[in-house]
């Protein structure tokens, strides 16, 4: 009996589980869930068309305009002057930058002038006699001949007769050997063609010059050229005498340029062209790296935006409603970071920054600043209360 009564009892407790457990699930209420609508914030800019300059940029080191190489063309030792002949020593125009030691070439040199004064002195008593007419100037010239001065031009002959007797005596041959002396004499000495500035010195004093060797390199630091390539899509806009913008790389400080010089022909190899910028700046020293920015042209009705911004299909995205969309431009010059466009009307809204993710009916909020609403709410009050 027991367990008749013990086994009614669990069939209804399992049958009143299952009915409570039915009941539970009949009257389960699911909440629908509401989707989130998000709406981002985009910084906007209203276009206004303008003129734009189109600005190149370039960059290059300085090279100083006028520059020379110093080479010796005779052979002697080096002497010591007046300064040190060391780079950075400044030099004015005509001073010697190097004396060679010269002296027995300038015996062999005064050797000449002495047998030239010989021959002609041995002809006169032959001209007074054959050629009266002509002595007096042959005189002239050997009272006024000095042998430590330059040898004077030689008497023009006034006939043929002359001619052939003055030549027939070696005279003119002697006198062009002497002046070919002399001529070599001078270079033993090397002046400064501009005032300048030393800036490579590969001789010391005392030490043996050799013909043809290299003795330093002399600069005129007022004048300096900075040398550019462009693509030759701007071989046309380049002009001579263009200003140009100059900055170091620090950014730290700024210079003024002037397009001197653009070279007539593209190299064939990068298809660019060459232009030379012309600064002058006491700051300024030769193999200084600068940035150049050239004014290219000006396109008017025309803007200028991040690259960026810029659609692949050269489409940007515009704001209508709070609603994004997109609208044909027509690029007309690209930069590093910058693109100027054309055929956008004024009074656009543009996007001024990248929204990631953004498509065509994406719906947006167009960024509003606080600090120009509260000027605003406040610029309300007070009109309010008055």
């Amino acid at each position: 009996m027991r367990n008749i009564i013990l086994s009614v009892l669990g069939i209804l407790l399992i049958i009143g589980s299952f009915l409570f457990a039915r009941y539970l699930i009949n009257n389960k209420t699911k909440p629908k869930p509401v989707a989130a609508k998000i709406v981002k914030t985009v910084f906007t800019d209203t276009i206004l068309n303008t003129t734009v300059p189109i600005v190149i940029p370039a960059n290059g080191s300085l090279v100083a305009k006028r520059r020379v190489e110093l080479y010796s063309e005779v052979q002697g030792v080096f002497k010591s002057g007046n300064k040190l002949f060391k780079p950075g020593q400044e030099y004015s125009q005509g001073e010697t930058l190097i004396r060679i030691d010269a002296s027995e070439y300038y015996a062999s040199v005064q050797s000449s002038k002495s047998n030239l004064y010989n021959s002609i002195a041995a002809i006169m008593p032959d001209l007074k006699l054959d050629f009266p007419e002509v002595f007096q100037k042959w005189q002239t010239y050997l009272n006024g001949f000095d042998l430590n001065k330059t040898t004077p031009k030689l008497p023009e002959m006034s006939s043929e007769k002359e001619n052939y007797f003055i030549t027939g005596r070696g005279i003119v041959s002697s006198y062009y050997t002497v002046k070919n002396l002399e001529q070599r004499l001078v270079k033993y000495n090397i002046r400064a063609p501009f005032s300048g500035i030393l800036t490579e010195a590969l001789a010391t004093e005392g030490s043996l010059i050799r013909s043809g060797q290299k003795l330093g390199e002399f600069i005129d630091p007022s004048v300096y050229e900075m040398e550019v390539a462009l693509s030759k899509t701007y071989a046309s806009l380049l002009k001579v005498g263009e200003k140009v913008a100059l900055n170091n790389l620090e950014n730290t400080e700024t210079f003024t340029g002037v397009v001197s010089r653009v070279n007539g022909s593209i190299d064939a190899t990068t298809q660019t062209i060459t232009a030379f910028i012309e600064v002058k700046n006491d700051n300024l020293k030769e193999g200084m790296y600068l940035e150049a920015n050239l004014n290219a042209k000006e396109e008017s009705n025309a803007i200028e935006i991040d690259r960026g911004l810029l659609l692949e299909s050269k489409q940007i995205y515009i704001l209508r409603d709070s609603i994004l969309d997109v609208l044909d431009v027509n690029p007309v010059y690209f930069s590093e970071t910058k693109v100027i466009l054309k055929n956008v009307p004024n009074g656009t809204v543009i996007l001024s920054k990248p929204v990631p993710g953004a498509y065509a009916g994406m719906l947006v909020k167009p960024f509003e600043d606080k600090k120009e609403n509260s000027a605003i709410s406040s610029d309300v009050k007070s009109n309010k209360t008055e």
